[in-house]
């Protein structure tokens, strides 16, 4: 009746000559209804979806469950412009179409994989088996092709639909069959369908967010009718184009069930997940396709596979499959443009413009240029430390290199120059290094097992320590207060390093330090006899545990993904007076712990502890000084208005907590939820105390600290300072405003101050 009238009215408005009239669009919309959990039969539903669970789980119902996986990861832009690039016309042969809205797509990469599972339930065991393995693509701008792989994988993970939390995008979404998922969702009882694969019936529950601007998902599960297992046949997930998520404009997550024929459990046998960005103003499409099978409930052939240390089993000669491997055990065909990357490459290589612009974007990612290409043996770099600028040496430049195992697989060498335009002069490094196993890309590559003899002549920067970047990088240079508490150092490092497939690791060191002081520190001790320098020999211990840790390696750095493992952090350092030409000893413990800990869309918790001890009476170089930050970026350990030096101490107890909200409360405010914004705040307190024995004051065989260095003594009142700032400006800029909460009178520091970092992130 409502459609009747509705048609009626309009037929009226017409008049006698409906032509001359165009009907655009006709909505009738349903009085709005009161959505409620109580008595509503689509949340019983899937709450005892929730609760039989376990009657499907493979893992749960077997000793054993082993399957084969095929995964394959696409990557390209959609709609590419073929006007705007006429000289590279022939790309119209490699155009694909995106799966998810039928829009050309030119694929810029392409990856493969084939693995087996095995899984034991006890004594607990789980192992991934990489028999082959082909990329091809733009991603042979990053050196270190598993650390891409890892990358990829964490952003599209693949999602369980029972956890409480689906980790994707490099965020958590809760799930709507999680714990909370009643709270999150609204859910509907909307249909019943014919089961395409058997006989039985499929109930559909449709389910949507209850704010869809939150991290959340929309969609369909659609499940056995009449079953009382509640086995799950297919699942469709959906992310909201309005949800907060950088770039995505389009997001499906597609999966298929059967039972085992054996004990019904529920088989994964296809997973799709597809999605388009928008980036700038270019579409980028993204395709994660895995399939299932030969799924098994006996015990593997062979058992030492499930009591192999490694969690992945990388076979020697998973690299090197030819096409007729592929296309024998490749169970989805590739398209036209997937399957010849290698000839679109070759063609636009051809190119000078595509050539340069490609080695350009190598150095950016990579951070050192290749002698000789991708079979360079020795490489130069890093490139952003090429110059910089600081008070005691002025303009700075330097130039460095590392070999690679092209030219020898376990024997490595480093080193640099640099030279300061103030202080006119040269600082150096040279390092040698054996590696214990076999490298393939750079001997940072995880498992390191190394050991490694390296000398250096260089500024040391009391007080400060950068453990994400290198020190005198440029965009570094910009200092809020002069940056001249330096000394230079000379060092002699035999160091010895060993990792763990289970992420524990030992760090040994055995060094000899030469402190030469500066015009700014200087070094005089009680009775005001003043030294050039002072030796000290000293033996270093570190023991490190993040258990499922994973990161993305560089040629010398590793920056971690997700963040989601725990990390624990052991040292001491041990130096006898009197013994080898230390004139003062160092006996010092320190210990750190850090944890994000994740609450679903209402965002993530960084938590880091840390606490030292000097046991005997050390100089004040080798006390514990709090790392100060003096750029305007902001940088993670440390505190961004304190002085360097400014506290000095011989026993402390750190910590911060950092809270992200990914727009909690942004997202409910009309307008400017639009913005994608999203609220950080955190806090920072140091508590400490510098003991009699370590106080020049009270003993002047000791150091006296620096004249020019205003060190100030921790109360009983921590120094504290709070931030909160607004993150995701732009999709890539972060804000805070930071202001200092105690200890404000000392002299020369900064109450406030703003400080900013890119954070790319979805």
């Amino acid at each position: 009746m409502l459609c009747a009238a509705a048609l009626f009215c309009v037929m009226s408005a017409m008049g006698d000559n409906p032509r001359h009239v165009r009907l655009e669009e006709l909505q009738v919309k349903p009085k709005k209804e009161k959505y409620s959990k109580k008595d509503n039969p689509a949340v019983d539903f899937v709450r005892r979806l929730m609760q039989t669970r376990r009657l499907t789980d493979p893992r749960e119902r077997n000793q054993y469950y082993s399957y084969g996986k095929y995964e394959r990861f696409n990557l390209g832009l959609l709609d590419f412009k073929l006007d705007t690039a006429r000289r590279f016309g022939f790309i119209n042969e490699y155009m694909d179409t995106s799966a998810l809205s039928g829009r050309n797509v030119l694929n810029l990469t392409v990856k493969e994989k084939l693995s087996d599972h095995y899984f034991r339930r006890d004594p607990a065991a789980e192992k991934e088996v990489v028999r082959a393995v082909s990329r091809h693509g733009i991603d042979d701008l990053a050196n270190d092709d598993e650390s891409v792989q890892t990358l990829i994988s964490d952003v599209f993970r693949e999602v369980d639909i029972y956890d409480s939390d689906v980790a994707m995008l490099r965020t958590r979404f809760p799930s709507p069959l999680g714990r909370v998922a009643v709270d999150f969702y609204k859910f509907f009882l909307t249909d019943t369908v014919p089961d395409e694969e058997g006989p039985d019936s499929l109930v559909v529950l449709t389910f949507v967010p209850k704010n869809p601007a939150m991290q959340a998902f929309n969609g369909k599960i659609y499940v056995v009718k009449g079953d009382s297992s509640m086995f799950i046949r297919r699942a469709v997930l959906n992310v909201p184009s309005v949800a907060n998520v950088n770039f995505l404009t389009r997001m499906t997550i597609d999966q298929e069930y059967r039972r085992a024929p054996h004990d019904g459990s529920r088989l994964k046998v296809k997973d799709e997940m597809t999605a388009e960005f928008n980036v700038l103003t270019q579409s980028v499409y993204g395709k994660r396709t895995t399939v299932y099978n030969s799924h098994s409930f006996t015990a593997p052939r062979d058992s030492s596979i499930l009591d192999d240390p490694r969690p992945v089993i990388m076979l020697d000669d998973m690299r090197s499959k030819d096409s007729g491997y592929w296309a024998r055990y490749r169970p989805v065909t590739l398209q036209r443009g997937e399957a010849d990357m290698a000839g679109l490459l070759e063609r636009l290589r051809r190119d000078p413009i595509y050539y340069w612009t490609e080695r350009t974007l190598k150095l950016l990612v990579g951070g050192y240029v290749k002698v000789g290409g991708k079979d360079s043996k020795v490489d130069i770099g890093p490139i952003l430390s090429a110059i910089s600028y600081n008070d005691l040496e002025g303009l700075r430049l330097k130039a460095g290199f590392m070999t690679t195992p092209r030219l020898s697989p376990r024997w490595f060498a480093a080193g640099y120059a640099a030279y300061g335009f103030k202080d006119r002069k040269w600082k150096y490094s040279a390092e040698a290094e054996y590696s214990f196993i076999d490298k393939r890309l750079h001997p940072r590559e995880f498992p390191m097992r190394s050991i490694k003899l390296r000398h250096l002549y260089d500024v040391d920067m009391l007080g400060q320590r950068y453990f994400t970047t290198s020190a005198d990088a440029f965009f570094l240079s910009l200092k809020r207060m002069p940056n001249n508490r330096m000394t230079y150092m000379r060092q002699t490092d035999l160091e010895f390093n060993y990792e763990f497939y289970n992420q524990f690791s030992i760090q040994a060191r055995l060094r000899h330090e030469r402190q030469e002081a500066t015009r700014y520190v200087d070094f005089i001790d009680g009775h005001g006899t003043g030294l050039p320098h002072f030796d000290q020999t000293s033996l270093y211990l570190e023991l490190r545990y993040a258990p499922g840790e994973k990161f993305y390696q560089g040629n010398s750095s590793r920056v971690d993904i997700n963040h989601d493992a725990p990390v624990f952090r052991l040292a001491h350092t041990y130096a006898p007076k009197g013994v080898l030409g230390n004139r003062w000893g160092i006996n010092k413990t320190e210990f750190s712990a850090e944890k994000r800990f994740r609450f679903s869309s209402w965002g993530y918790l960084d938590a880091s502890v840390a606490a030292g001890h000097v046991w005997d009476r050390s100089v004040f170089t080798n006390l514990l000084i709090p790392n100060a930050n003096l750029s305007y970026i902001i940088q993670p350990r440390s505190y961004a208005l304190l002085n360097p030096m400014e506290f000095i101490n011989s026993t402390y107890v750190s910590s911060e907590l950092t809270y992200w909200l990914n727009g909690a409360l942004l997202n409910y405010i009309p307008y400017v939820n639009r913005l994608k914004l999203r609220e950080v705040v955190g806090i920072r307190a140091l508590w400490g105390h510098l003991d009699g024995r370590n106080d020049p004051d009270r003993h002047p065989d000791l150091l006296r600290f620096p004249a020019d260095v205003r060190v100030s003594r921790l109360g009983s009142t921590p120094y504290m300072e709070v931030y909160a700032g607004l993150d995701n400006i732009f999709r890539i800029l972060r804000v805070d405003y930071v202001y200092r909460l105690t200890y404000r009178g000392n002299p020369s520091i900064d109450r406030w101050g703003i400080r900013i970092g890119l954070h790319f992130n979805f």
